[in-house]
């Protein structure tokens, strides 16, 4: 999401970047082509509108700063206005003083919303909560199948009856109880477009269950359209948030960037991907970052630090230093990586990188191509590279089912990363554990622990 509205941002300021100073003409040009950008991505005029003239009102007097170019003052300024537009600061998420935390999740057919609430149980299990999945959406079929395989595989409890909604919503809570589980996360119908019949159904369980948080589910790919529909919902419901579903796709970014402006609502959680895992609570300003190309190193130290097994990330960084760092080793990081999810929304994280390459369309199956050429080797050709010869090279790619090229392709970035490593020092890595050295996330990089001199 976004890419389109990045490349206009990164022309734009590529364009200041020059400028000893900025005068009425060059700003009025700047939020002339700011305004284009937004309209191309979607976002309500209204919105666009207020966010030019707080940026007008940021950029009177600009060339007075010592501190910043000009240029790099329109960007910080540009910046703060997103944050603004994507609501200012995260939703923290409070619980009940009396269990259970109910959370409701409200929206229409097709967004995703089973699928989000295993992900949202899964993410409440990362705080250590023990939520219970109700199965409230009777309208669909298989729904409430769908959500106890969901619920198998996280080992989370489903709840659910052939009553109705209502019934199943209320006795969800007493089940809750029953079981000990302080978070019910309740799945409710959707249709294909707003409806009476949907609106009262939702609002009646609303009524019965007294949630803690209702939050909006909604497709980010549908663009100003489900900004309309979440603004009749909150008349009928009261949203706390929306959750944003397929913020890896292909969209435009309008539904993100007017959704607080116009409704009053922050942005909740953002699905990130297939996976269950791939679902985070939406950070304003990280996304802000992320749109002005500057990358977001938080998310990605903490998608690292939850996937990658430090005994087993210190053991790497050991051999790489050692000179002992092999291809059964080169394969184990890979599929650390895919643990952290798909190799584009990881790329998109990474700041300064140039439009072909952040654009670039970098798939999963890049990865099984690796496993594949390694897995098709022998034991000691994995552990002593140099032994691959032609001959050896050619059979390994006829096993895997890919070209002699492709083979040396991959040899040759096993031989660089290990140059690059001696040379960046992986002895450091972030993961590796020694003896106070202990490292914490402050202030948006990592800064080690204070130590006796």
């Amino acid at each position: 999401m976004f890419d389109n509205l990045q490349d206009r941002f990164s022309s734009i300021f590529t364009k200041l970047k020059s400028r000893g100073r900025l005068s009425q003409a060059d700003v009025d040009e700047t939020l002339r082509e700011i305004r284009v950008a937004l309209i191309e991505a979607d976002v309500n005029i209204k919105v666009i509108n207020s966010m030019l003239s707080s940026l007008r009102e940021a950029l009177v007097g600009i060339e007075l700063s010592k501190s910043l170019s000009p240029g790099e003052q329109v960007i910080k300024a540009v910046n703060n206005g997103l944050i603004q537009l994507l609501g200012g600061t995260e939703l923290k998420i409070t619980y009940a003083t009396k269990p259970p935390t109910v959370v409701l999740l409200a929206g229409l057919q097709g967004v995703g919303k089973t699928t989000v609430a295993a992900k949202l149980a899964n993410w409440f299990k990362s705080q250590g909560r023990n939520p219970l999945l109700v199965g409230a959406d009777l309208q669909r079929p298989a729904a409430v199948d769908q959500l106890r395989v969901l619920g198998e595989q996280l080992n989370v409890p489903v709840f659910s009856e052939t009553t109705s909604p209502v019934e199943v919503a209320k006795k969800s809570i007493l089940e809750s109880i029953r079981l000990g589980r302080d978070v019910v996360i309740i799945d409710t119908a959707g249709r294909l477009a707003i409806d009476e019949e949907l609106m009262d159904e939702v609002k009646a369980v609303s009524a019965a269950t007294k949630p803690t948080y209702t939050f909006f589910v909604v497709d980010a790919m549908i663009g100003q359209d489900a900004v309309s529909t979440a603004l009749a919902f909150n008349e009928a419901l009261e949203l706390d948030g929306i959750i944003l579903t397929k913020v890896d796709g292909d969209a435009r970014g309008g539904a993100a960037l007017s959704v607080k402006g116009v409704i009053g609502k922050p942005i909740a959680f953002a699905s990130t991907g297939e996976k269950i895992s791939e679902f985070e609570i939406f950070y304003p300003d990280r996304m802000a970052s992320r749109i002005l190309g500057m990358g977001d190193v938080l998310t990605l130290i903490e998608q690292a630090e939850k996937a990658y097994d430090q005994d087993e990330a210190a053991k790497a960084a050991d051999k790489l230093m050692s000179g002992t760092f092999n291809l059964n080793d080169f394969l184990d990081q890979f599929q650390q990586i895919k643990k952290m999810g798909s190799l584009s929304s990881i790329i998109s994280m990474m700041g300064g990188l140039p439009p072909e390459v952040r654009n670039a369309k970098i798939e999963d199956k890049d990865i099984s191509r690796v496993e594949a050429i390694i897995r098709s080797m022998t034991m000691e050709e994995r552990i002593n590279p140099a032994i691959l010869n032609g001959s050896r090279r050619l059979r390994i790619a006829r096993g895997a089912g890919v070209t002699t090229t492709e083979v040396n392709n991959l040899i040759n970035q096993f031989n660089q990363a290990k140059k690059l490593a001696g040379a960046w020092g992986f002895g450091k890595l972030p993961f590796k554990k020694k003896s106070g050295s202990n490292k914490k996330i402050k202030g948006g990089r990592y800064t080690p622990k204070s130590s006796k001199r």
